[in-house]
């Protein structure tokens, strides 16, 4: 039996702004995102996938995505940064 993979990502827009999500399907979500099918991000234009980690536990993205959606902004960027130190669109990884 294949396990799944569920995906905690964050994604920001040209001002800065960051949204911060989960899925069992980063591609699919993006997708979405991207056609403006989720009403914050279409609202403040957040397209660009700047940060992503996965797990094969719910539970454990679920819970990730409750502890990094409160954090400041700084605590968001070290994070990222550590991944992705030029805040680059990473969603060409994932197509």
């Amino acid at each position: 039996m294949q396990s799944r993979q569920y995906y905690v990502y964050v994604m920001t827009n040209r001002s800065g702004m960051f949204y911060t999500g989960m899925t069992n399907n980063l591609e699919r979500r993006m997708a979405e995102h991207k056609r403006g099918l989720s009403k914050f991000t279409h609202r403040y234009r957040i397209t660009r996938l700047v940060y992503y980690e996965t797990t094969s536990d719910v539970t454990s993205a679920i819970t990730r995505e409750k502890q990094i959606k409160p954090w400041r902004r700084e605590k968001k960027l070290t994070l990222i940064r550590r991944m992705n130190p030029r805040l680059l669109d990473l969603s060409s990884e994932i197509e």
